[in-house]
């Protein structure tokens, strides 16, 4: 129990919080969003996003600091392998006509301050 009142965030309010932060820095540099947690039975894609030239398929990952864990490093080839997957089911489903990539964004807390680190092009559907 933590002594200073204060309930400890959930991961899945982490999560919830970190896509929140992501899309805005991903709306703030242009890009429209396409869809939110989209789901293939058990796969989810956190976003979807269109710059204009590609279709972006987002990977958000957060943690709350102190954590020694990258979060970037927590998107592993068997993720990599259910994202691509999912993206593939999406791009059938609605004929998506232009280039699907691959992006992940890390988000650190620490209390109300945050760091975004944006990897473009983080992995490729033909690597894994």
């Amino acid at each position: 129990m933590v002594g200073d009142g204060f309930e400890a965030e959930s991961r899945s309010q982490v999560g919830r919080k970190g896509e929140d932060v992501a899309l805005k820095y991903l709306q703030e540099r242009g890009m429209r969003l396409v869809a939110r947690n989209w789901r293939s039975g058990h796969k989810e894609l956190d976003l979807i996003m269109d710059d204009g030239e590609f279709l972006r398929i987002i990977e958000v990952k957060s943690l709350n600091y102190p954590n020694t864990n990258d979060p970037f490093c927590a998107v592993d080839n068997k993720k990599r392998r259910r994202i691509v997957a999912a993206a593939h089911h999406f791009a059938l489903l609605y004929n998506v006509g232009k280039e699907v990539v691959f992006d992940v964004v890390s988000v650190l807390f620490n209390g109300n301050n945050y760091r975004v680190e944006y990897f473009e092009e983080a992995f490729s559907p033909c690597c894994l």
